[in-house]
């Protein structure tokens, strides 16, 4: 039981180190929160810094999750009794809280996307399976992107398909499950952004540079 309590809290806090807003910081001095749509995420750093910040945060959080599932999991499974499956499934999901709530800035954190992109690559390396799935998810989100250039609503529907296509490639219960929640953390998430895109006011995403 110390274990998982000790492997579920340094996931928490690995999710939790806020990138965007360290990087904002370090590079214009400034709170990344107070700017753009005031998330905490890769999409705010780019319209706030540009291109270099925005990708930069991105894989960072990618990393994070990554990180929390591999390196983690493979530090932590030979010592708790669980199927190695659930074990990185719980670290993926620890981590992920951590960006959205992080404890560093009162539990207000990012969207998540990023950091659950990295918890499926790490899933994707210890389940093969899962491998079309996260393709069949990136595919989606791009699809969506090219059409309506919006990074919150492409997010959404990307993640809604991650338990459909797991249910149609026959997954465990616990990997559907699994997928289940992190749709509704990405929906819970962007609630803010899909009423702005209904009501017609969500930002379209632009690539522009901006120096820092």
């Amino acid at each position: 039981m110390l274990w998982i309590i000790l492997a579920i809290t340094l996931s928490y806090l690995l999710g939790s180190i806020p990138t965007a807003y360290i990087l904002v910081r370090l590079l214009k001095g400034i709170d990344i929160r107070k700017f753009g749509s005031g998330n905490v995420g890769a999409t705010n750093a780019l319209r706030v810094l540009g291109k270099t910040a925005g990708i930069t945060v991105l894989v960072l959080d990618i990393i994070k999750g990554f990180v929390a599932v591999i390196f983690l999991g493979n530090l932590i499974t030979t010592r708790i009794n669980l199927p190695d499956e659930v074990l990185r499934i719980i670290l993926g999901l620890s981590c992920i809280s951590g960006h959205n709530w992080t404890i560093f800035l009162g539990f207000k954190g990012g969207k998540g996307m990023a950091t659950t992109l990295g918890v499926l690559l790490g899933l994707a390396m210890k389940l093969p399976a899962l491998k079309v799935i996260l393709g069949l998810v990136i595919l989606t989100w791009v699809i969506v992107f090219m059409i309506i250039r919006i990074v919150s609503v492409s997010s959404v529907i990307s993640a809604i398909t991650l338990p459909i296509y797991m249910l149609v490639f026959k997954q465990s219960q616990v990997l559907i499950l699994s997928g289940i929640i992190l749709a509704i953390f990405i929906v819970i998430r962007h609630r803010s952004n899909l009423k702005r895109f209904f009501q017609g006011k969500e930002p379209r995403l632009t690539f522009k540079n901006k120096s820092v």
